[in-house]
């Protein structure tokens, strides 16, 4: 599995303005459920009840929201650079400027662990997350979170 098997070019946003966690994922809910085509409160609703659990902020500015819904068929995700960090209840206290949103089926739990340890070990590439904050277009966000991780 790739990151280009979560993400496609449209599902990367670049200049994202929110003010605190709740919103910004409400609002991230919501662009995904677009996409997928679920509803956005349903999508929310999973991602702040996983947040409920323990901050998803890995440290260094990242987060990596993630949840399961049950109408999901396939993984699928949403990266979002903020234009200003926000407050993310993060490991080492840090304000957050890279989110990426993971949605994963439910009925597959034994494959979870695939793409979130994917998308963790690509955030783990200072070079990356250096290359994904100088970024000025969806573009250049999408080619550099896509870039085979070495």
């Amino acid at each position: 599995m790739n990151i280009s098997d979560l993400l496609s070019q449209d599902s990367v946003l670049i200049d994202v303005r929110s003010s605190n966690k709740r919103s910004l994922l409400q609002d991230l809910a919501a662009n995904a459920a677009t996409r997928i085509g679920l509803k956005s409160e349903d999508v929310a609703h999973s991602l702040l009840k996983r947040e409920e659990l323990g901050s998803t902020g890995l440290g260094g500015g990242i987060a990596v929201p993630h949840a399961r819904l049950d109408a999901l068929e396939r993984p699928c995700g949403l990266l979002a650079k903020l234009k200003q960090p926000i407050e993310f209840d993060a490991i080492d206290g840090q304000g957050v400027d890279i989110v990426f949103i993971l949605l994963l089926p439910s009925n597959v739990e034994n494959k979870q662990l695939g793409p979130l340890a994917l998308v963790a070990r690509t955030l783990r590439s200072a070079d990356t997350v250096s290359k994904m904050r100088k970024s000025k277009t969806q573009a250049e966000l999408f080619a550099t979170i896509t870039a085979p991780v070495l």
